[in-house]
């Protein structure tokens, strides 16, 4: 049933003022399908993903997730954020199967969870190493083999490369659709990089500057499997990136001017 978003508001007093930061924002998300949001700082995106999350409530509105009202902290679903939450004394696979711990998942499921999700981040030769020992791709693919490893229906993505190099990113980006291939899990990604929206995405839906709201929606019809190292020289990609990037950069420079 995927994710239902119907006319979230949300507002904030701060010092006395109050922001608004989303207004009255509708949109519906399908099982299994890759959605991007990308937008002018402080539109909201993030805090529309915390809502999801059921990590803030929202002033006004619903959210419904897999047809459920999220009313409080939404364990339906993962969050991988762009700073990652590993933990420096455990190793690879103790970092993985931290979240299964926490569930009490049995020891013998919990070994052959880890052992698949090492396998799936490729990692597998890796799993004595801690954080330390670990490369920043290397620990962005635990930190997503951590958020695989309890199952969860939906993905939540707050710029979870935006850390790293332009090179390295593509690495990233790529791994992460070789995943989200054989998963077909319903992910929701945040970004402030429109080409890499358009890599992995089926749709992106572009807000606007603060009070945040939808301004445009946007299928992205370039076929897959996609080799995010290839697909931005291609010609329909440039067409997409230059009518996003008409709607998008007018309200990057209303933002800017505030």
């Amino acid at each position: 049933m995927g994710i239902v978003v119907d006319q979230i508001s949300k507002h904030y007093v701060r010092r006395r003022e109050e922001i608004i930061a989303l207004q009255s924002v509708s949109l519906q998300i399908e099982d299994g399908e890759f959605v991007a949001f990308v937008g002018p700082s402080g539109c909201g995106k993030s805090t529309l993903m915390n809502m999801i999350a059921g990590i803030i409530p929202a002033t006004s509105g619903t959210i419904l997730h897999d047809g459920r009202p999220v009313l409080g902290v939404n364990t339906a679903v993962g969050y991988m954020t762009q700073i990652d939450s590993l933990l420096p004394w455990r190793t690879t696979e103790d970092n993985i199967a931290l979240a299964l711990q926490l569930r009490g998942t049995p020891k013998r499921e919990m070994t052959d969870r880890v052992d698949r999700m090492l396998d799936l981040v490729k990692l597998t030769q890796f799993r004595h190493h801690y954080p330390v020992e670990l490369s920043g791709g290397m620990r962005k693919r635990v930190a997503l083999a951590q958020v695989l490893a309890y199952d969860p229906d939906t993905l939540l993505m707050d710029e979870p490369f935006g850390a790293l190099d332009a090179q390295l990113k593509l690495v990233m980006q790529d791994e992460l659709l070789r995943i989200w291939d054989r998963s077909r899990k319903t992910v929701v990604f945040v970004t402030h990089d429109l080409g890499e929206a358009i890599a992995v995405a089926d749709r992106i839906v572009v807000f606007s500057s603060r009070p945040g709201r939808i301004n445009r929606i946007e299928k992205i019809d370039l076929p897959r499997p996609r080799n995010v190292f290839q697909i931005r020289f291609a010609p329909r990609f440039q067409e997409i990136y230059e009518s996003i990037w008409a709607a998008l950069e007018p309200e990057i420079q209303r933002e800017e001017a505030l």
